[in-house]
C-alpha cells in the first residue's frame, strides 16, 4: 500500500464525518465542472485537521471526486440503458492488484459471457482461464450475473490462470493444475477406499452422513492443495482453491460447520490471500470472514481464548492462528479508518508475536536429537522455548494421536463396512454401532435398530432391549457363498477364503463381490501383482475349456481388468495429490511468522504517519 492510499483512507473518512459531497456545489457544478478553488480550500482545512500535507490532501480529494463522478455517471447510464459498469481488477502474485478498466455489460448475461469479454480484452485465447470473484464468491459461468448478486458499480477481482509463475511454458497453466486437482480430489473421495478421512485435532475420526462427508472431504482436499500453493507464495492459485472449498462447505449443515475449526481456518486463509495479493476491494467480505473466524475460535477456545490457555498453556501452537486473526483484524480496521481500534489490534498481535518467537538454536538442537523440524518448532512454541518441555510435548502429542487412532480402530473398521451400504437417507453412525456392539448386541441388529431410530442411541437401545425378536425378522439372512460363482472368481486368481467372504458380504452378487475383491487389494504394487495373477489364471481356464466357457471367462476377465484399472486410477490420483504435501498433521499450525512480522511493521508505520 502506498502513502497516498493511506491519505485517501483518512480523507474519505473525514468527508463522511462532515457529510461533504464532492460531486455537489460548491465543489462541482454540472455546467462548469470541478471548482479548484473550493478543493484547494478544503485541502488546506483537511491538512490542518489531519496533519497531512496540503498537496497530498488535494490529490486525495481530486481522486475521490473523480471516482464519485464516475459512479454517478455509471448509475445514470444503468438507469437509462440497463448497462452496468463493473470495475475489473486483475490480481496476480507479481503485481498485486491492478485495475484493468471499467467494463460495461447487462447483468442478465451469463458468467461465461463476462469471462469471454475479459479474455478478449486481455487477448487471452481461453476464457476458462479467467476467474471472476465477486463478494468472496467465484462467479459461476452458467448463471447470470444478476442471479449471483452482481450489481452496477461493483468491483470484481479477476485472476488469470496464466502459465507457471517462473514463465516456463512447459509447465501446466494454473487453470489446468486446478482442474486436475479437482478431478483427483473427486476421484479419491469417490473411490470408496477411504483414502481421505476426517479427523479432529487429536486423531479421532469424524463420522458424517454420505453427502456431507463427501462435500467436506472434497473441501479439505482443496484446502490442503491451497496451503501447498500458499507455501510457494502462489496466493492467486490458493485463493481460487480456497473459494472452491468454501463453496463445498456452504452445502453442509450449519450446526456441524459451527462445531469445528476447519471452516474458521478456511476463512482466515482466504483473508490472508486477499492481503498478500494487496487487494482491499474485498474489504466487506474480509470483515465478514474474520467475524466468522473469531466466533468459531471463541466457541472452541473460550472468551479471550482462556479455555485454550487453560488446556495447553500460554504459548500453545494454536496461538499462531489467533495472532494472525488479530493482525488481519487490525489491517481491516486500518482500511476502515478505525485507527485507534486498529492500533489496539496490531499491538495485541505484536505482543502475541513476541511470545511465539522461536529460538533457532533450540530448533537445531532438537533436529540433531532426531526430531523433525516442524516437530521442533511446534514443540518449542508450545513449551516457551524450553527444550525439555518441548521434548515432553512432542512425545505427548504423538502418544495422544497414536492412542486415539488405536482406540478408534474398531469404529473405522465398522465405518468401512457400513460405507458400502450406507445411503444418505439410511446413514448409520459407526460410533453408535460400536457403542452398542460393545454392550453385547449383534452387529446386524444394531444397524437395523439405528436405521429405524435415525441414529438415536437411546431409542435404538430401547428397541434392542424390548423388540429384539421383531428386529431380527427385518435383518436379511446371510446367504452361503454360491459354489459356482466362487469357482468363477477363483479362476481370476483370488484367494478362496476372500472370495467366500466377498460373496457372503454381497449376497452372492457377482458384480459387487468382484468390486469387493478388487478394493481389498492394497497399494499399486499389490494391484499390479493381482492383475498379473488374474490374467495368468484366466488364460489357463480359457485354454482348458470349451469355447462357450472360455467366452464367459474372457468376459469376466475384461470386467475385472476394467475394475482394476479404475482402482489404479484412484491410487494414481492419490499419489499425485500428495506430491507437494507434507506428512505433518499440524502443518497448518507451523507458521513461520516472517510475513506476519513484516506486515505488522508496515501497518504500524502507516499508523504512525
Amino acid at each position: 500500500m502506498s502513502n497516498i492510499d493511506n491519505v485517501i483512507i483518512q480523507v474519505r473518512a473525514r468527508l463522511n464525518f462532515l457529510k461533504i459531497h464532492l460531486w455537489e456545489e460548491p465543489y462541482y457544478y454540472a455546467d462548469i465542472g470541478s471548482i479548484e478553488s473550493e478543493i484547494d480550500r478544503l485541502a488546506v482545512d483537511f491538512s490542518r485537521n489531519l496533519s497531512i500535507s496540503t498537496s497530498y490532501c488535494k490529490l486525495a480529494l481530486t481522486e475521490l471526486q473523480e471516482g464519485a463522478l464516475r459512479k454517478l455517471a455509471a448509475r445514470k447510464e444503468y438507469s437509462e440503458t440497463g448497462f452496468a459498469t463493473l470495475t475489473v481488477r486483475r490480481i496476480s502474485n507479481e503485481e498485486g492488484t491492478k485495475t484493468i478498466q471499467n467494463m460495461k455489460c447487462e447483468l442478465n448475461i451469463l458468467g461465461k459471457d463476462l469471462q469471454k469479454r475479459i479474455a478478449d480484452e486481455l487477448q487471452i485465447s481461453d476464457p476458462n482461464c479467467v476467474k471472476c470473484i465477486s463478494a468472496g464468491k467465484i462467479i459461476d459461468p452458467e448463471k447470470t450475473l444478476e442471479m449471483q448478486g452482481v450489481k452496477n458499480n461493483q468491483q470484481l477481482m479477476v485472476i488469470i490462470s496464466d502459465f507457471e509463475h517462473d514463465g516456463a511454458n512447459s509447465k501446466d497453466a494454473m487453470y489446468d493444475r486446478i482442474r486436475k486437482i479437482k478431478m483427483d480430489v473427486e476421484s479419491i473421495v469417490d473411490s470408496e477406499r477411504q483414502l481421505f478421512e476426517m479427523e479432529d485435532q487429536d486423531g479421532n475420526p469424524v463420522f458424517l452422513p454420505p453427502n456431507e462427508n463427501r462435500a467436506l472431504l472434497m473441501a479439505m482436499g482443496y484446502v490442503e492443495k491451497a496451503r501447498a500453493a500458499m507455501k510457494r507464495q502462489h496466493y492467486d492459485e490458493a485463493l481460487i482453491l480456497l473459494l472452491e472449498a468454501d463453496e463445498k462447505f456452504s452445502t453442509c449443515d450449519s450446526k456441524f460447520i459451527e462445531s469445528v475449526d476447519n471452516y474458521a481456518l478456511i476463512n482466515l486463509d482466504i483473508v490472508w490471500c486477499y492481503l498478500c495479493l494487496k487487494n482491499v476491494t474485498q474489504l466487506p467480505d474480509a470483515q465478514r470472514r474474520l467475524n466468522i473466524c473469531e466466533q468459531s475460535f471463541r466457541r472452541s477456545y473460550g472468551e479471550n481464548m482462556n479455555r485454550l490457555i487453560a488446556l495447553k498453556g500460554n504459548a500453545c501452537p494454536e496461538r499462531a492462528l489467533i495472532m494472525r486473526l488479530h493482525l488481519l483484524q487490525g489491517v481491516v480496521l486500518f482500511h476502515q479508518n478505525c485507527r485507534d481500534e486498529a492500533f489496539e489490534r496490531l499491538e495485541l498481535a505484536a505482543s502475541e508475536l513476541r511470545e511465539l518467537k522461536i529460538d533457532d538454536k533450540a530448533v537445531e538442537m532438537l533436529v540433531e536429537m532426531g526430531f523433525e523440524p516442524h516437530e521442533a518448532r511446534l514443540g518449542l512454541r508450545a513449551g516457551s522455548n524450553d527444550i525439555e518441555k518441548a521434548i515432553a510435548i512432542i512425545h505427548e502429542q504423538k502418544e495422544k494421536k497414536r492412542d486415539a487412532r488405536q482406540q478408534s480402530h474398531k469404529e473405522r473398521k465398522i465405518n468401512a463396512k457400513l460405507s458400502r451400504s450406507n445411503s444418505n437417507h439410511e446413514w448409520v453412525n459407526p460410533r453408535s454401532v460400536c457403542t452398542l456392539v460393545e454392550m453385547g448386541y449383534q452387529h446386524d441388529l444394531v444397524v437395523a435398530a439405528l436405521k429405524k431410530t435415525k441414529n438415536d442411541l437411546q431409542q435404538a437401545l430401547d428397541l434392542l432391549q424390548m423388540n429384539n425378536d421383531e428386529l431380527a425378522k427385518e435383518v436379511p439372512q446371510k446367504a452361503k457363498a454360491d459354489s459356482e460363482i466362487c469357482t468363477q472368481l477363483k479362476t481370476l486368481g483370488f484367494n478362496e477364503e476372500m472370495v467366500r467372504v466377498a460373496l457372503e458380504a454381497n449376497a452372492n452378487n457377482l458384480e459387487k463381490s468382484l468390486d469387493f475383491l478388487v478394493k481389498a487389494s492394497g497399494n499399486e504394487e499389490e494391484l499390479a501383482e493381482q492383475m498379473q495373477r488374474m490374467v495368468e489364471a484366466a488364460s489357463n481356464v480359457v485354454d482348458d475349456n470349451a469355447p462357450s466357457t472360455s467366452s464367459g471367462a474372457s468376459a469376466l476377465v475384461q470386467t475385472a481388468l476394467k475394475k482394476f484399472k479404475q482402482e489404479m486410477k484412484f491410487l494414481n490420483a492419490y499419489k499425485r495429490f500428495n506430491e507437494d504435501l507434507t506428512n505433518n498433521d499440524d502443518d497448518y499450525l507451523d507458521l513461520p511468522l516472517v510475513q506476519e512480522e513484516q506486515i505488522l511493521a508496515e501497518y504500524k508505520r502507516f499508523l504512525a504517519e
